[in-house]
């Protein structure tokens, strides 16, 4: 529905309660101000987002052994906050905290580490470094192939990312053939029916760039 003050209203009622029933260290309270980040954060009020994120952080590192995982889901609260915000390099070192954490938490292949491949995957893109784009975007497929139910529309997503990025590198049959993947899943099984559009959008760009305009406005 996308009613962020409402959202906010209530979370912000809840974290009174948590507030005056829990110890201040008490890992609800770090969910609690987690949330009302994510709110922030879905405005686009990132100094709000980051403000609430790290209280979060302060509880869980307190509460919690340096290796919880809940530790590394704080992490890629602060990457995604900062890789809207265009800060790459903040982006890419709460994602290697984050990596760290997983990796000392999780067995190799675990499906936590698929989204912090997703998340280095994006950031390495924006910063056009399309070569560890790749290589982070097909991490997280091999793991999503392995670990979801076939045609998972995760899968999707990410058959998407790595089309994007050689459609950037200029690779446009490789690009055609991945998004071609992605469509396959997402015209077959319930999506977000926004993904599909942006498929649709990405082989439309590609058709562009190939100057095969009559195939791209069929898209």
């Amino acid at each position: 529905m996308g009613d962020y003050s409402k959202a906010l209203e209530f979370y912000e009622k809840s974290h009174q309660i948590f507030e005056k029933a829990l110890p201040p260290n008490h890992p609800d309270l770090a969910t609690s101000y987690n949330n009302i980040g994510q709110v922030y954060n879905d405005m686009g009020d990132y100094s709000k987002a980051l403000e609430f994120y790290e209280k979060g952080l302060e509880i869980t590192k307190n509460a919690l052994p340096p290796n919880h995982p809940d530790l590394a889901g704080s992490h890629l609260s602060f990457a995604a906050c900062y890789e809207r915000m265009g800060d790459y390099a903040a982006a890419l070192k709460a994602l290697r905290s984050a990596f760290q954490i997983q990796q000392q938490a999780f067995q190799e292949g675990n499906p936590a580490f698929a989204s912090t491949y997703s998340w280095l995957g994006r950031v390495y893109r924006s910063m056009k470094d399309y070569s560890k784009a790749l290589d982070n975007f097909e991490k997280c497929l091999a793991i999503d192939l392995k670990t979801l139910p076939e045609k998972h529309p995760y899968q999707a997503i990410t058959y998407s990312n790595i089309g994007d990025v050689h459609r950037l590198m200029g690779n446009y049959e490789k690009a055609l053939a991945f998004h071609q993947k992605a469509l396959n899943i997402q015209e077959n099984v319930q999506c977000d029916p926004t993904d599909c559009a942006t498929t649709y959008i990405n082989l439309g760009e590609i058709y562009r760039e190939m100057k095969d305009y009559s195939t791209a406005l069929t898209y």
